[in-house]
């Protein structure tokens, strides 16, 4: 017993330690994030307050639709650039909101993320993006495009 805690105790601390291959690839997110990242807003779209929750997040949003995930009047485009694939892993995430009826972009958002390059064990891997995807992520994305007429009223 007295040999195996040791042998635990170094393998939790090494856990919690980033390896090379992270230190690396998340100063590579980083950059790349200061080049394109985050959110850009072309323009704002006004909708009544029918058309949010209770949380003021737009009710017509289904994530599992692919580009249908906003209803017939805008489309939701994703593309997933890898850098490197396996484990650890690179990629770029790039969302667009386009208005169907004549194509126009309203706004776009763009995160890094690093995932995985861990130590070997039991835990679950770790990740890093940028920006966060609270940042920056689709539902981010949407509260800038889609503002409640409630919203605008209270400005």
């Amino acid at each position: 017993m007295r040999t195996v805690l040791p042998g635990i105790a170094l393998a939790l601390l090494l856990a919690g330690c980033a390896t090379p291959t992270q230190m690396s690839l998340d100063a590579e997110v980083k950059r790349l994030c200061a080049i394109d990242g985050g959110i850009k807003i072309y323009q704002t779209v006004t909708l009544t307050a029918d058309r949010f929750n209770r949380f003021g997040q737009i009710n017509f949003y289904r994530a599992t639709q692919g580009e249908n995930a906003l209803g017939p009047e805008y489309r939701l485009q994703e593309e997933h650039h890898y850098y490197r694939k396996g484990d650890p892993q690179l990629v770029r995430h790039h969302y667009r909101i386009v208005r169907r009826l004549d194509g126009g972009l309203l706004g776009e958002t763009i995160v890094y993320g690093r995932g995985g390059g861990d130590v070997p064990g039991p835990w679950h891997g770790s990740s890093f993006t940028c920006p966060t995807y609270a940042e920056a992520g689709v539902v981010a994305l949407l509260q800038k495009v889609f503002l409640s007429s409630d919203r605008e009223s209270q400005r």
